[in-house]
């Protein structure tokens, strides 16, 4: 038996904390709300606005207004009835309070008022109020305006009535607790990304947004000013949403199918249509919630489209009678749906609502589906005629690519697992401290195999710019070369077969030079990942290196820089440093760039005994003197690189490959469907929605080398 130490015999009632009202979310935020990140600094605002999204499914409200204040502060108002303020029974406060300093207190718990309600799990609302430094709730009922503030949750006063109003709603103002989110600010993309999602799952819900932080100013003069500002408003809803998403697409068929129907107290409705692309879009709503792993409702819809779509094709002879049926995949080839279901207290899976475990949803859609969709089919023939011929299509495409698939596969394991040639492993079998550089071109092999650290870093040299694997099937993709080299090298297999478990290195690091062809192959080796790969990117394992733009040298001191800007500050950090005699020098020099820099020609020349004394100083130390691609500005040397294959390998293994001073940029994709938007204006067969984007966005690319 253990002895009994102090702390045992000391350990009693007393060493029992017991945190009251909402002192539980300001202890252990993250719970909550997932992070004190900026995610859940956007996340305050989606609480507050579920509130609001309630009481327009529930038919009450017609209008949402958010607002973003200067200071952080957000206003969140909506025309629905007013959160109740008289004494509630339970609590002896006002049902205001109630509401806004109790957890899992609300109008969703039992009762009628909520049939079916979003939020998390109910205690949205108390979240915000308990992060936030100051919050204060207006509430518009019976001709009467109310109010009451709080501070970090705890209310400041006793709910009191502050005027009259001819309206009802709730206006929740409030202010996040800057020693909880100390990082971070809104984002307004991504703001309006999320409310125009939500309009959409809304029907004739009107949700208006404005940024009143920092006013743009206007042609006509000082003083007039604008604040940005944005409405959505959407009377087709999903079908509308739809029609957003494939905007840049060729579809398949013009009429998009849509049903909503109520089944066993579930309200389904699903929207889709097909497009000539080879992706997808499969996006899931539980109460108006993004399930991003899908759940029952997705699993009900995937079995209704393929049995009722092989029902119909047999029907109608798209497939003879020996031929095998057509599967889930082929289905889901270009298809873009929105399957949304509305229930009582839906069962989500983990606290962050990503998937759907309510087995009735399942059921429900199921049905709707298998009677509705087969109804449509035959009642839009020609629409039938386009979705099977690009499904069948895709089947075709299938067996191929499974062919393609199975020989890249098989090559590796008849090789005894033999790696491609140009890869230079690592001696580490343990993928935990294994990483793999996958460099472009020989040169920048080179350096990139001398300089590594042998034990735990792969190279893999690519010659040339990958196939763009979003104009081909992955038949095509696998009869590529670099393609298949990957593939074989990182040992996960692909599609069908793709296994994480099998994956040989823990970070797999897209090294390419900082040029516009660099660029080019990191976006195409970007969309391979995303398209193939996905799981690798949602697990953390894909990165991005950083090598420095310029090597600048002073005298014995050597600094690498990976911006413009850093350099610009390192140079003025220099300059102030000049004796003041040197920088009269320069100043009446004729061969200046405006900024009273001394520059010198390419051939290592200078003029000024500034420049004369760093010159003679460097050529003591053996430096390596002036070359193309470098610049001596007061007796600074410049060396700006071009490409990975310019620096040699203790200079790349110092600046990009060593774990103890590099700095690698993690790949997320946050926000799939927007990354997934991205990826087909970029690298899609459509030429008109990448020029826009260009266009759009040219005046962004502050340094482009050509």
């Amino acid at each position: 038996m253990a002895k009994k130490t102090d702390s045992n015999t000391n350990y009693g009632a007393k060493d029992i904390y017991v945190l009251e009202g909402l002192d539980p979310v300001r202890k252990r935020p993250g719970m909550y709300i997932g992070s004190t990140g900026v995610d859940g600094l956007h996340h305050l605002i989606w609480e507050v606005v579920d509130n609001s999204l309630d009481e327009a499914m529930a038919g009450y409200a017609k209008n949402i207004d958010i607002t973003l204040l200067p200071g952080k502060r957000v206003r969140v108002k909506d025309d629905g009835r007013g959160i109740p303020v008289e004494r509630h029974k339970q609590t002896g406060k006002s049902a205001l309070e109630t509401v806004m300093t109790t957890l899992h207190a609300g109008g969703k718990f039992g009762g009628e008022s909520y049939k079916v309600a979003a939020g998390l799990h109910g205690v949205g609302v108390s979240v915000v109020n308990a992060l936030s430094t100051w919050l204060k709730a207006e509430i518009c009922r019976d001709g009467e305006l109310w109010e009451q503030e709080y501070e970090q949750g705890k209310a400041k006063k006793a709910v009191k009535k502050v005027g009259k109003c001819n309206q009802t709603g709730t206006t929740v103002t409030f202010e996040p607790d800057p020693t909880i989110f100390k990082e971070g600010d809104y984002d307004w993309n991504r703001i309006l990304t999320h409310l125009r999602q939500q309009a959409y799952l809304t029907k004739g819900i009107r949700i208006t947004v404005k940024d009143e932080r920092s006013p743009i100013e206007t042609d006509e003069g000082a003083g007039h000013v604008i604040n940005k500002s944005h409405t959505f408003y959407f009377e087709g809803g999903i079908v509308s949403y739809i029609q957003y998403l494939n905007r840049h697409e060729e579809v398949s068929h013009p009429n998009i199918f849509y049903t909503g129907k109520d089944q066993q107290e579930i309200f389904v409705e699903v929207a889709f249509q097909y497009t000539i692309e080879l992706q997808g879009h499969e996006l899931s709503f539980a109460n108006n919630v993004h399930t991003t792993e899908g759940g029952m409702h997705i699993t009900g819809f995937r079995s209704a489209i393929t049995r009722t779509l092989n029902d119909y094709a047999r029907k109608n002879g798209f497939i003879k009678e020996k031929e095998d049926n057509l599967t889930g995949e082929d289905m889901r080839e270009g298809l873009t749906v929105i399957v949304s279901v509305k229930l009582r207290e839906p069962q989500f899976e983990g606290q962050t609502k990503a998937k759907l475990g309510t087995t009735e949803a399942r059921a429900a859609v199921e049905t709707v589906i298998g009677t509705e969709l087969a109804d449509w089919l035959d009642r839009n023939p020609n629409d039938a005629k386009g979705i099977l011929g690009k499904v069948i299509l895709a089947a075709k495409a299938r067996v191929a690519a499974k062919a393609a698939r199975e020989t890249v596969i098989r090559k590796g394991a008849l090789e005894g697992f033999t790696l491609p040639g140009k890869l230079a492993d690592c001696s580490s079998k343990d993928p935990a401290e294994s990483e793999i550089f996958i460099v472009e071109g020989e040169s920048a092999g080179g350096s990139s195999k001398q300089g590594r650290d042998r034990r735990t870093q792969a190279i893999l040299p690519l010659k040339g710019k990958i196939l763009n694997v979003e104009k081909a099937r992955i038949d095509k993709m696998l009869a590529s070369q670099e393609v298949r080299a990957l593939v074989i090298a990182l040992g996960t297999a692909i599609a069908d077969e793709f296994d994480i478990t099998k994956l040989r290195y823990g970070k797999v690091v897209i090294m390419t030079d900082a040029d516009v062809d660099g660029a080019h192959i990191r976006t195409l080796l970007l969309t391979l990942f995303y398209r193939y790969f996905r799981q690798l990117i949602d697990n953390g394992n894909i990165y991005i290196a950083q090598p420095p733009l310029y090597r600048i040298q002073k005298g014995r001191d050597v600094q690498y820089v990976y911006t413009e800007g850093e350099k610009e500050k390192l140079l003025a950090g220099f300059k102030k440093s000049l004796p003041a005699v040197e920088e009269k020098k320069s100043k009446k020099s004729k061969k200046t760039d405006g900024t009273d820099w001394e520059i010198s020609s390419l051939n290592g020349q200078e003029t000024g005994a500034a420049a004369d004394k760093e010159t003679q100083e460097s050529a003591e130390e053996g430096a390596t003197p002036s070359a193309p691609g470098q610049d001596k500005i007061a007796g600074v040397l410049i060396q700006r690189y071009k490409g990975l294959g310019e620096m040699n390998p203790s200079q790349l293994w110092e600046t990009t490959m060593d774990p103890e001073k590099r700095t690698l940029l993690q790949v997320t994709a946050q926000d799939a469907e927007e990354a997934d938007k991205i990826f087909d204006i970029l690298m899609g067969s459509e030429v008109m929605p990448r020029k826009k984007f260009i266009q759009t966005h040219a005046k962004d690319v502050k340094n482009l080398d050509i």
